[in-house]
């Protein structure tokens, strides 16, 4: 009776491990969808929970259609002591991230090695006005140093600095092409981060600070028109906002409260 009860055991274990051996990718897709409150996808899984690939898509629109998000398939690496609480994934994409990413840590804390990620301008529009009536276009990379990331919580924490590199944007209203090259500088204590806009160069100025905290934004800053860029560039800054006299030069306030 022992020896039989042993057997079972082991063929019992042997099909719980053949099972998670095999588990489809497919399954991560209503837990990227929990996850982000049903903001993001997981599209064409294809392969395993511990390698495969699929790419980065929005909500599932009508009939089910899910349109990517990012360019190219991201390919990930699970390793299997994830079971024991162990995390080590390791993310590609060469159309998308500059070098491969290697998550790892434990269930409650990631550290996110070193990257950056490309990110196409014309994913703007769909945040809502002004954007979608200016209808962004250039390139936006996204990059960061080492990320600490813990849970804390229903809550997450970040540690690190990201830098949203924004380079030849350009907009359907102005016939200015390029308009400007942008960074935006977060830095990141905890579950609030510090926010820096700045005009690396061309002929729309931006410029402002805030603060991201606990989800929500706080920002301040100005829009205006380069020297010489003036009546250009009238059309396009109506559009952002109401004009204020600052130091005899018109300006556009830019405020997120």
């Amino acid at each position: 009776m022992k020896r039989l009860l042993a057997w079972g055991t082991l063929v019992v274990l042997a099909v719980l491990l053949t099972i998670l051996a095999f588990l489809p990718a497919a399954w991560l897709a209503p837990l990227v969808e929990r996850q982000t409150g049903g903001r993001l996808t997981l599209g064409d899984a294809q392969g395993t929970l511990w390698r495969g690939s699929a790419f980065i898509g929005g909500a599932p629109g009508e009939g089910g259609a899910v349109t990517p998000l990012l360019p190219g398939r991201f390919t990930w690496r699970l390793s299997p002591l994830v079971l024991a609480g162990s995390v080590s994934v390791d993310l590609a994409n060469a159309q998308a991230l500059a070098q491969p990413v290697h998550v790892g840590g434990s269930w409650s804390q990631w550290q996110v090695s070193a990257g950056e990620l490309l990110l196409p301008a014309e994913g703007l529009s769909g945040l809502g006005a002004p954007l979608n009536t200016l209808a962004p276009s250039g390139v936006i990379r996204l990059s960061w140093n080492l990320l600490d990331i813990a849970r804390q919580g229903p809550a997450v924490a970040v540690s690190g600095r990201t830098v949203l590199s924004m380079t030849d944007m350009g907009s359907r209203m102005s016939p200015i092409k390029p308009l400007g090259s942008y960074e935006m500088a977060m830095d990141w204590r905890g579950q609030q981060a510090d926010l820096t806009l700045r005009t690396v160069r061309g002929a729309l100025v931006l410029t402002g600070s805030g603060a991201l905290e606990n989800g929500r934004l706080r920002f301040a800053g100005q829009a205006s028109a380069a020297d010489g860029y003036e009546d250009t560039l009238g059309n396009l800054l109506n559009l952002l906002g109401q004009r204020r006299m600052v130091n005899g030069k018109n300006i556009i306030a830019l405020e997120f409260r």
